[in-house]
C-alpha cells in the first residue's frame, strides 16, 4: 500500500469519526469547495446544502456509522473509494433507532499541498427491511 492510499484510508477514517462525533467543521475541512452529493430522491448538493442537513440530523437524531472500505483506487491526482455502510439513526426525542445500509462511492482529489479533499459523493443508504420474529414466522 503506498502513501497515498493510506492517506485515502486515514481521510476515510476521520470522516466516519466526524460524522459520529457530529463535527460539521471537521467534516467541512474535509470537503473541496466544489464538492458535490448525491443523495436518492434528491437534488445534488454542495458544501452549504450538505451543512444544512447535517446540523438538523445531529439536533434531531444521534447518528452511528459503520464503514468498511471494500476498495480503494489511486489514480494520478484522484482517487476513489467504494464502502458499505451501516447507519443507526436514534431519535434525541426518544423511540427506535431506524437501521440504514448500502454502499457508498466517495471521489477524492488531491490538493497542491497534498491533502486529499472530498471531491463528490454518492450513498444508497435504504431502510434495513426487520426481520419477522420467530413466532411470527411458526407456521399457523
Amino acid at each position: 500500500m503506498g502513501p497515498d492510499e493510506r492517506a485515502i484510508r486515514a481521510v476515510h477514517s476521520t470522516w466516519i469519526d466526524a460524522v459520529n462525533a457530529g463535527d460539521l467543521v471537521c467534516l467541512l475541512n474535509s470537503m473541496a469547495d466544489d464538492c458535490l452529493f448525491l443523495n436518492p430522491g434528491q437534488t445534488p448538493c454542495g458544501r452549504d446544502g450538505f451543512s444544512a442537513a447535517f446540523s438538523a440530523a445531529h439536533q434531531q437524531a444521534r447518528i452511528n456509522c459503520i464503514s468498511e472500505l471494500e476498495d480503494v483506487v489511486v489514480v494520478g491526482e484522484v482517487a476513489y473509494t467504494l464502502s458499505r455502510d451501516s447507519l443507526s439513526v436514534t431519535p434525541r426525542a426518544g423511540g427506535e433507532a431506524m437501521q440504514l445500509a448500502g454502499h457508498r462511492i466517495t471521489i477524492y482529489r488531491k490538493q497542491p499541498d497534498g491533502r486529499w479533499l472530498l471531491a463528490r459523493g454518492a450513498h444508497t443508504l435504504s431502510p434495513v427491511a426487520k426481520l419477522a420474529s420467530l413466532a411470527d414466522r411458526q407456521p399457523q
